[in-house]
């Protein structure tokens, strides 16, 4: 948005002139509009990072499910094996 000003000045001869003064306030818009951008930077950044941390979470999470099943596998494996040599030796 820009002011306009007009000034008439008249000289003792009679003469008029005048003079028209722009000014231009634009430049404190621009300045909260940088700091709007600035903030709105930082909350991509930190939203960003919090969604990867989730997911890092996730991942451990699902990593340690996957663990312990592979564990109860095992143990369900030799339990088998234990049964199955029980029941040759009283098959014998």
């Amino acid at each position: 948005m820009s002011e306009d000003q007009v000034r008439t000045v008249e000289t003792p001869e009679g003469q008029t002139t005048h003079t028209t003064i722009v000014t231009e306030k634009g430049s404190e818009r621009s300045s909260s509009g940088w700091l709007i951008a600035i903030a709105l930077l930082i909350a991509v950044v930190a939203g960003v990072y919090l969604l990867t941390q989730v997911s890092q979470v996730e991942a451990v999470k699902d990593n340690a499910i996957a663990g312990a099943a592979a564990d109860v596998g095992d143990a369900a494996q030799k339990v088998g094996n234990a049964a199955q040599d029980v029941a040759d030796e009283v098959t014998r």
